[in-house]
């Protein structure tokens, strides 16, 4: 059965998972690289955005691995391709990542503005949809087929499909840093009420990882 997960998604101690004034110099907002300090550096980060062979292993990559594992399909905010706002202004933009982004399936990006889709190397095609979280849940349904659909963030994304109980699962990992200022993951969303409750909490020495689950929802790993 498809189920709908957050993977990897990094906050501050003070709640943020993302640092005021996100622009093309700061894609995260100021300070918010520092959130991901336990990521980058493992095998898996290092295969998927580099090619590289080695890396870090240990708990850290455990759950940046399983991240990747299953997935048929992701939702993205428009944050998380483009720094701009409105009207698209650069039709040759195609992303942060490059030729070859680290998604390699269909990808569904949230946006106001509509675009025709971006094929990408490695498997990724970029989708554009314009009618909301619930249109671009049921095409990532489609696209996924049996696998799972991956909620890529940002936080504002996020918030939206936890208000409306569509996550099953949320993996989240609280970096030891304070920003200070950006965007709260959990602002405005009661997680008991929603019937969240906490499956899986372990202690790396660069992050937490807590893995939240809707109730009467089961793991199939």
């Amino acid at each position: 059965m498809t189920r709908v997960r957050v993977e990897s998604f990094t906050i501050s101690l003070d709640g943020y998972g993302a640092g005021p004034n996100q622009d093309i110099n700061h894609p995260l907002g100021i300070g918010g690289t520092d959130l991901h300090q336990w990521l980058l550096p493992t095998r898996t980060l290092q295969r998927t955005l580099f090619g590289k062979d080695d890396g870090a292993t240990g708990v850290d990559d455990d759950f940046a691995a399983r991240g990747f594992e299953n997935v048929g399909a992701w939702i993205l905010g428009r944050n998380m391709f483009s720094p701009d706002r409105g009207p698209w202004p650069d039709m040759n933009w195609k992303g942060w990542w490059g030729d070859n982004p680290p998604y390699h399936v269909p990808t569904f990006i949230l946006t106001h503005h509509a675009r025709p889709p971006i094929e990408m190397e490695g498997g990724t095609t970029f989708h554009f949809v314009t009618g909301g979280i619930h249109e671009a849940l049921e095409r990532a349904r489609a696209a996924a087929g049996a696998k799972d659909v991956r909620i890529g963030g940002g936080a504002n994304t996020i918030q939206q499909y936890l208000r409306e109980n569509l996550i099953d699962e949320m993996h989240f990992a609280i970096s030891p840093v304070l920003l200070g200022a950006g965007e709260r993951l959990f602002e405005g969303v009661n997680l008991r009420a929603l019937g969240y409750e906490c499956a899986q909490f372990v202690a790396s020495e660069k992050a937490t990882h807590v893995v939240l689950r809707r109730q009467g929802r089961q793991a199939t790993r």
